[in-house]
This record gives structure tokens, sequence and C-alpha cells, in this order.
């Protein structure tokens, strides 16, 4: 099930650097690349849900799921997670597009 009331306004760049074993200082900049890279494949993989091309679903999902796991960002790479699983054995009765729109949604919370 999407997680759809996440929430990363307010993001503690020392608390995100110590669980990540960084300086504070680098926090803004691996975040802005994030939500960089992060907007280019939403782009793809909304058009991959839309022609179930479970292969590039599961490859978006796998991208964003490594990035997310990386800055601790938890409740996207749940999801992606579960995104990615699915996309690899093409389960075509899972949830792809509310679990883009809940990663979407989640992504668009995301403050420097």
């Amino acid at each position: 099930m999407p997680i759809l009331d996440t929430d990363y306004s307010r993001i503690d760049h020392e608390k995100m650097a110590r669980a990540i074993g960084l300086k504070s200082k680098h926090i803004p900049l691996l975040i802005a690349n994030f939500i960089e890279e992060s907007i280019s494949i939403l782009d793809a993989l909304e058009e991959d849900i839309a022609s179930r091309n479970y292969e590039k679903i599961r490859s978006s999902a796998h991208a964003i799921k490594g990035s997310a796991g990386n800055l601790k960002f938890n409740e996207i790479y749940e999801m992606a997670k579960e995104m990615e699983l699915s996309g690899s054995k093409e389960e075509s009765d899972f949830e792809y597009e509310a679990y883009f729109e809940a990663i979407k949604s989640a992504i668009g919370t995301i403050s420097l």
C-alpha cells in the first residue's frame, strides 16, 4: 500500500549528514541532485507505467529506490522497492499509478 502522508518539508541537515556519514554542508547539493534526477526518472516512469513496460518500471523504480535509500528517504525507498519487485514479477494487478503518485508527492515535499 502506498504511503500517502509522507512529508519531507522539514529535513534536518545535521541529522541527515550524520546518518549518511557526510558533512551537513553537502546535504543541499545532494538533495538538489536527488530532486533533479528523480524528476527525469518520474517522467519516464509515468510513460512506462502507462505502457506497462515492466522492465523499465523495474529499472526506474530501482534507481529511485537507491537514491532515496542513500539519503534516508525511507518512505520513498519502501514504495520504490515494492514497485521494483512488482515490475520484476510483471504483476499486472499492482497499483503502479497509486505508488507513482505517492512517490511523486513525497518527492514534491522535499525542501532544501
